[in-house]
């Protein structure tokens, strides 16, 4: 038999529920701001309508799948422009870097999606059953008619949210009133309602029931954090040699040899990963300043100077407690490390913009046929064969013409161009799509490109009235006599 002393431990605690106290405070209220804008964002964007003209969707943010194109209002993404996404999703994880830097989990706190999605749920849970001691009461409650009314109401509102989160994601990939329709009526897709129940399920789930556990078991970012941050970023911490010795009020005063803290736990039941920032850094900590308006509000009541709990960096710990005023936020914000991810972040976006602006309304690629390289024909002239993509973005069908230069753009070489199919040169490309045409260059056989083995050349691509014109450089294979 095995004694207590040396039976194994679960490496895994039982869940404790959590019921964080409602607070009243300017991070309470920052959170309550950023919550009602990315929500509203969220629920709201693919509804707005943007006129492209009749060519194009009217779908202000569309991930057009079935066309493989991304609209972002007055932008357009092309499949062969995913160098834009990969772009953002860049300067998003150095945002992550620089933020995190400066300011340690704040995307934790107030902007990652578990986090706003539980801030919603906490919010229609306290709606329900009331503030924390209310819902302790009912979580210890038998189950009766009341638990059973209660607990309901409160999931049928969850599933609401849940379905709502769903429905909004699909509205990003089609027409979102046409999709709607199809929903209601039974019409639309299986990938739909598949989408929609999945994510309904995932947000019921964890924004409802899981909430901290998915931060502190399944989410790696705070894992990840510690690379970023150093002595001189700013966290949530507790000023210890501040409060301490903690101790309750004495008639309404803090008794002599008291340290501030009046041990009121105000701290620990507002904070919605259940933690003590009084036992300093904890990996659950989201960094979401709740407990900082909790204790402000605490210390207001008893007289005490504020911020006994608040943003600081190791670097102040180590003034405050030598007596000496702490570094401004700035210095704190603003030094090598955060620098050199905002030189970093700008950068990735000042190229993005500029590849966005400098980009062609046509897109034409050629490929020269190689098998063979070239066709003698019978009176000796040299023949090369291209094969030619004419991507036309300019959201109408237009008419191009293909012309032939010198590669450094200064002459016309020798060289006779036809475009199979076509008697002028010319081809018609529907709007926003692409088309596929075969290209014959002729050389005479006493030429300087038909006796040459290589000789480089531009092909030209314009549109009717030559507002847009394009060119890709290739080759013009001869004999190399």
């Amino acid at each position: 038999m095995t004694s207590p002393d040396t039976e194994p431990h679960s490496l895994y605690a039982a869940r404790e529920p959590i019921f964080p106290r409602r607070v009243k405070g300017a991070f309470r209220t920052l959170k309550w701001w950023l919550m009602a804008l990315m929500l509203g964002v969220y629920y709201l964007a693919p509804w707005i309508r943007w006129d492209r003209g009749p060519a194009l969707p009217d779908q202000a943010v569309l991930i057009d799948m079935a066309n493989r194109r991304f609209f972002f209002f007055m932008i357009e993404i092309w499949p062969h422009e995913f160098y834009f996404v990969a772009g953002l999703l860049i300067m998003a994880g150095l945002g992550l870097f620089l933020f995190t830097s400066a300011a340690g989990r704040v995307w934790c706190g107030y902007a990652c999606p578990q986090t706003v999605w539980t801030d919603l749920m906490i919010l229609v849970e306290r709606w329900v059953e009331g503030d924390r001691n209310a819902r302790l009461r009912l979580h210890r409650q038998k189950w009766d008619f009341e638990k059973f009314r209660k607990r309901m109401v409160k999931w049928a509102l969850w599933l609401l949210i849940g379905a709502a989160t769903g429905g909004a994601w699909v509205f990003y990939f089609t027409d979102a009133p046409a999709l709607l329709r199809d929903l209601l009526t039974g019409n639309a897709h299986p990938i739909a309602y598949t989408t929609i129940g999945v994510l309904t399920a995932t947000t019921f789930l964890f924004g409802g029931f899981f909430r901290e556990q998915v931060c502190i078991y399944a989410c790696p970012w705070p894992r990840i954090q510690a690379a970023m941050m150093d002595e001189d970023t700013l966290t949530i911490g507790y000023r210890e040699w501040r409060g301490e010795p903690r101790g309750k009020l004495h008639k309404g005063q803090v008794a002599e040899g008291q340290g501030d803290c009046i041990d009121c736990m105000a701290c620990v039941n507002v904070c919605p990963m259940g933690i003590d920032i009084r036992n300093g850094q904890q990996l659950a900590c989201i960094t979401c300043g709740l407990c900082i308006d909790a204790c402000n509000d605490t210390m207001d009541k008893i007289g005490r100077p504020r911020d006994l709990i608040g943003y600081m960096a190791l670097t102040d710990e180590t003034a405050e407690r030598a007596g000496k005023a702490p570094k401004s936020v700035w210095k704190h914000v603003f030094r090598p490390r955060t620098i050199l991810y905002t030189t970093l972040w700008a950068g990735v976006g000042i190229a993005l913009v500029v590849a966005l602006f400098m980009r062609s309304d046509i897109d034409i690629n050629v490929t020269p046929i190689r098998n063979p390289l070239f066709v003698t024909l019978s009176d000796g002239s040299i023949r090369n064969t291209y094969d030619i993509r004419l991507r036309n973005k300019l959201g109408e069908a237009r008419d191009f013409k293909i012309t032939v230069t010198a590669e450094d753009d200064h002459g016309t070489p020798d060289l006779a161009l036809r475009i199979e199919d076509s008697d002028d040169n010319v081809i018609s490309v529907p709007a926003n799509e692409t088309l596929s045409t075969r290209v014959y260059l002729e050389a005479p056989a006493d030429s300087h490109a038909a006796k040459e083995d290589r000789t480089g050349i531009r092909l030209w691509v314009a549109d009717d009235n030559g507002a847009t014109r394009v060119h890709h450089d290739t080759v013009f294979n001869g004999k190399g006599d």
